[in-house]
């Protein structure tokens, strides 16, 4: 009776599979959401570069006119001059505000939360990077204020306090928040709100920066943090956890004891993998000698 012998399904045969079907379609979804989302953030950043190098005259007037009447105040209220220097040279610096992630981070490493310590890293040195890149293509001067309560270096557009101050606090928003009390959760939120705008409002009233530069930096902080943010939860979906929320942290299992699962190395390139790495020393592992004495080979004879 003659067998059947079955066939490997072609290529083409394989992809109308509906399992792989299924997963294109994920993936297909996944990449038209992360450039929806990725557009939304960018969109009104890219506005605002625009009319910050046209020059468009309703925004000039407002940067202007806010410039001329905080400065005015400054002028008039010196003790308050002193409390903006203390809150952006301190309190709200940049420097501060990386050191605290800083921290934030070694403690993810010691908590095993490798993914997350690496996202909040890429996500701060990325904020830094792109926005002292703009500054330096854009090349916006500082206002210049008769009088001048506060100096600064560098160009204006965008402020790096205020893109400094949205990364930061988003950072420490999205990975803190799984360990907040349902209850204190408006808090924090109330303190990266405060934060952020504050430091907005120092750097336009001591006159270094103007309301758009302030505005840029803030539009370009949340364009990085939701690029880093859909790569994170990209990782999610392909470990097969669930979606959340930024009310739920980026990460809600950083609240157990084990809040991901081990690194796997396996597939990193330049690396031998797990099955390579018994079969090389399966390949050089040679057999001991044995001294116990064989029998010698039985005969049978028929009779």
């Amino acid at each position: 009776m003659a067998q059947r012998t079955t066939r490997a399904p072609r290529p083409g045969v394989r992809a109308l599979n509906p399992r792989h079907l299924s997963a294109d379609a994920t993936f297909g979804t996944r990449l038209v959401v992360a450039a929806i989302a990725t557009a939304l953030v960018t969109v009104p950043f890219a506005l605002a570069l625009v009319l910050v190098e046209s020059q468009w005259p309703p925004l000039h007037r407002l940067d202007r006119t806010t410039a001329e009447r905080l400065h005015q105040t400054a002028l008039e209220h010196p003790g308050w001059v002193s409390v903006l220097e203390f809150l952006t040279s301190y309190v709200w610096d940049p420097v501060t505000m990386r050191l605290l992630v800083a921290v934030l981070v070694v403690w993810l490493l010691t908590r095993r939360a490798w993914r997350l310590a690496a996202w909040a890293s890429v996500t701060a040195v990325a904020g830094g990077l792109i926005g002292l890149l703009t500054k330096h293509m854009v090349e916006r001067a500082r206002p210049h204020l008769p009088d001048p309560v506060s100096h600064a270096p560098g160009f204006s557009f965008p402020s790096g306090h205020a893109m400094t101050a949205t990364t930061s606090c988003a950072v420490l928003l999205l990975v803190l928040m799984p360990l907040v009390p349902r209850a204190w959760r408006a808090l924090p939120w109330l303190l990266a709100v405060t934060t952020t705008l504050g430091v907005g409002y120092t750097r336009v009233a001591l006159g270094v920066h103007w309301v758009s530069d302030v505005v840029g930096g803030w539009l370009l902080g949340v364009t990085v943090v939701t690029a880093t943010t859909l790569a994170f939860e990209a990782w999610r979906l392909d470990t097969g956890r669930r979606r959340t929320t930024p009310a739920q942290g980026l990460e809600p299992e950083l609240a157990s004891a084990a809040p991901e699962p081990p690194l796997d190395l396996r597939h990193v390139p330049g690396l031998p993998d797990a099955h390579d790495k018994s079969d090389l020393s399966d390949a050089h592992h040679t057999p001991a000698p044995s001294n116990e004495p064989h029998d010698p080979p039985r005969t049978h004879h028929s009779g």
